[in-house]
């Protein structure tokens, strides 16, 4: 039996539901000509999403990732360092002095995955320092994802990896130059090492184009890729800025830039386990985004309350037709 068919025949109801819905509905979307987004929050490169993105992004499922600085690292790091990687599968009884003694060994903890400092941060470092350095000799400037594809197509890493390459989703981008957005950047392991090198005077900081300078690049590929009945969908893995600032280029382009015929989000699906709360962004149900001009009255809206890491790799089974 088929994922989809599984789900199908047993996914019925309230969540489950949900996911049927938003299957189908992400399914018909690519199917009239349509392009989507997914946005990356939290830890889904640490949760190994890469396994089943990689392919949604070979199989043109995807045309444009919008994701943390977090998961654009993290997968890299998976690649490079995944045989020192440690799991704690009792992490929630962790003691605060087990929590230091993890620390002290160079080992940083996401939920039940250790991120080991050498082999996946230093190696990273490293390797990525050349790509601004370079850059900077030449009086040139790219965004955050792009030192990174440079990085990869380098074939730097290629002695490092320890995982099937298949199963990198920033592999794939990098060899199909897929669009990435990455708001807020600066809010990552190499953003922080890039201030530190900034600090140190070892590069400026106009090397690395801002979150300003892909809000202005969305824009304009967001113009290019729609018709004023064709909108890009929009399938969020998640809450916080990886959503929140992309989704924003809609709004911006008709009532800040004031330009016509610009059509709204054509589809969008949030999988996050943020309960409805007051002033939550992640927590907020679709309609509420059509008061800000993001979704149209008619955009087909699904939400999933549920946990990613186990529902996102459903769906993307789907359409993958596993």
């Amino acid at each position: 039996m088929k994922i989809e068919e599984f789900i199908k025949k047993y996914y019925l109801h309230f969540n489950a539901a949900s996911v049927v819905d938003a299957a189908k509905g992400y399914e018909d979307h690519l199917a009239s000509g349509k392009k989507m987004m997914i946005t990356l929050a939290g830890a889904m490169s640490t949760a190994e999403m890469g396994k089943l993105l990689a392919e949604m992004i070979r199989q043109d499922k995807v045309q444009i990732i919008s994701c943390t600085g977090a998961n654009l690292e993290e997968d890299i790091m998976n690649l490079v360092a995944h045989s020192h990687y440690k799991r704690v599968p009792n992490y929630r009884d962790l003691t605060p002095k087990e929590e230091w003694d993890l620390l002290q060994d160079g080992l940083n903890r996401v939920t039940d995955t250790c991120i080991p400092e050498e082999e996946a941060f230093r190696r990273l470092e490293h390797n990525i320092a050349k790509q601004w350095e370079e850059a900077e000799a030449k009086g040139e400037r790219y965004f955050p994802h792009e030192y990174m594809y440079k990085m990869i197509l380098s074939g730097d890493l290629e002695e490092h990896y320890e995982i099937d390459p298949k199963d990198s989703w920033m592999i794939a981008a990098a060899e199909k130059n897929l669009p990435i957005i990455c708001p807020g950047w600066e809010d990552s392991t190499m953003g922080n090492i890039f201030a530190a090198h900034c600090i140190r005077g070892l590069n400026k900081p106009s090397t690395v184009k801002s979150g300003i300078e892909y809000m202005i690049w969305l824009a304009d590929w967001y113009k290019q890729n729609t018709t004023p009945d064709n909108g890009i969908g929009f399938f969020q893995i998640g809450g916080g800025i990886a959503g929140d600032f992309p989704i924003c280029v809609v709004p911006m382009l008709h009532q800040d830039l004031e330009e016509k015929g610009i059509p709204y989000w054509s589809y969008f699906c949030q999988i996050s386990d943020s309960t409805t709360s007051y002033g939550s962004y992640s927590g907020a149900v679709p309609n509420e985004k059509i008061t800000w001009g993001k979704l149209d009255i008619d955009t087909p809206k699904f939400i999933i309350e549920s946990d990613a890491t186990i529902v996102a790799p459903l769906i993307f089974a789907w359409l993958l037709e596993i």
